[in-house]
């Protein structure tokens, strides 16, 4: 069977890009989580100060050193007066905070020893704990003040803490490396928590947008349930106001205006009548339970709202005989959802042909949808199937982007990287194994594989059965 569908217009090549996730602010974190941080800060430093002080007797500017802790210990009371426990932070503001404990653990250092002191790899925390919560903006300001707080320190501190008498001084090869290990270190682990996190907040956007959509196709069944129990329901009284109309439009005098009204309210009711009937065929309605479908008028019916006059698109389903019949696929939300947004994205994307293959045999049973446009660029392969990964320009967060957007890519269709992310996980869900490449041939390719049984079985998995 061969059906066509209108497309937007075809771009010449697939560009990658990156969405970023609208809405709320990534890393707005509560004021409570840096207090109780900083406290735990404040705690280990007088700790440090206490037992290298009184206990090991190292001379240090013990005053100043409890001066540079008080300043913390002050803030926190501050924002803990000034501020609700629950308050959340913006990324400015956070930034902020976080900066001036770069610079309190800078103050520290420079009065015990410098970069010299091991204490100083704690200037990786505050960068680190940015890194995870923060823009990328927020994130790079931070590191660049511990960097320049680390290459200060180095090079003008007062003495390490020593016993009176002795002195540890250090060479300056050593200290470099030193120097070296600190801005390696925190250039690396602020990058790598950065990207974390990152992947983190999209996966979790990308999983919640899943969520939505397929609620909206639950409630849709849930729609088509509703419709057929009040088809069900209607059709009795309809069929009473039908015989009661023709026996009124009997009684009344043929050319008489009240015989008209009789014969309107009889073709009314009729025509109600037959409106529950479409409503109550399950190939029309999705029902609570999906109705199942043999497999050729199953993909028919996902490509339906694909039809249209600027592309070819092609349905092949071989014919079935006793041995090896036609399955009858379940047709639930996540199959439809699931397949509609990869024919959709197919037909974006082809020149002028579109083509659904379906085949099975005893074990499995496989759909393949390929189009004759340009295929996946080679880059996309890493990265398919993840959340705002996308072909089409548009919806995109400055700053986050892998590639600019051309000018060619004024006039194509926008998306946001979610939809082959949302069919996925979808199929997934069912059963199924998702791949994608690059036939020889040229254009793209996209095969779904399910045991057999599982789609096609006597009953519906618990996984796809509507609610």
């Amino acid at each position: 069977m061969a059906l066509s569908t209108d497309t937007q217009t075809k771009p010449a090549k697939r560009r990658l890009y990156v969405a970023s996730p609208t809405g709320a602010e990534r890393g707005r974190v509560r004021l409570r989580t840096l207090s109780n941080l900083r406290w735990l800060a404040i705690a280990g430093q007088s700790a440090a100060l206490f037992l290298v002080y009184f206990a090991f007797g190292y001379s240090l500017p013990l005053g100043y050193c409890a001066i540079a802790i008080a300043v913390s210990a002050v803030l926190n009371i501050v924002l803990a007066l000034r501020y609700p426990p629950s308050h959340r932070l913006a990324n400015r503001e956070a930034s902020f905070y976080l900066a001036f404990d770069v610079l309190q653990l800078a103050a520290l250092l420079y009065l015990t020893g410098g970069i010299t002191n091991p204490f100083a790899l704690m200037f990786v925390a505050p960068v680190v704990i940015a890194a995870a919560t923060l823009n990328l903006g927020n994130t790079l300001v931070l590191a660049g003040i511990a960097f320049a707080s680390v290459s200060l320190i180095g090079i003008f501190h007062r003495p390490l803490p020593w016993p009176t008498g002795d002195a540890l001084v250090l060479p300056q090869l050593y200290q470099a490396g030193i120097w070296a290990a600190l801005v390696i270190g925190i250039g690396f682990t602020s990058v790598y928590a950065w990207r974390i996190a990152s992947e983190s907040t999209r996966m979790s956007a990308g999983l919640a947008a899943t969520q939505l959509a397929l609620a909206r196709e639950h409630r849709l069944a849930s729609l088509g349930a509703l419709a057929t129990a009040a088809a069900h329901e209607l059709g009795t009284p309809l069929g009473t106001i039908a015989v009661v109309a023709r026996e009124l439009e009997r009684a009344l005098p043929a050319n008489s205006a009240e015989a008209e009204d009789a014969r309107l309210l009889r073709d009314q009711a009729e025509r109600c009548r037959a409106i529950i009937a479409r409503l109550a065929n399950p190939e029309e309605a999705m029902l609570g339970r999906a109705a199942r479908l043999p497999l050729g008028a199953f993909l028919d019916d996902i490509a339906a709202p694909h039809r249209g006059e600027d592309l070819s698109l092609t349905v092949i389903v071989p014919h079935g005989d006793a041995d090896n019949p036609v399955p009858q696929v379940w047709r639930a939300p996540e199959l439809l959802h699931g397949l509609g947004n990869i024919i959709e994205n197919a037909a974006d994307f082809a020149k002028s042909e579109v083509r659904m293959q379906a085949s099975w045999n005893s074990s499995t049973l496989n759909v393949v949808i390929e189009d004759d446009g340009p295929g996946f660029a080679p880059e996309i392969f890493e990265r398919i199937g993840e959340p705002y990964v996308t072909s089409r320009p548009g919806n995109h967060a400055p700053g986050d982007t892998d590639t600019d957007i051309g000018p060619g890519a004024l006039g194509e269709h926008e998306g946001m990287g979610l939809g082959f992310f949302i069919a996925k996980i979808l199929l997934e869900q069912t059963g199924g194994v998702v791949k994608a490449i690059n036939p020889p041939g040229g254009g793209a390719r996209v095969s779904v594989t399910w045991a057999r049984g599982v789609i096609d079985g006597a009953e519906p998995p618990a996984q796809i059965e509507a609610d």
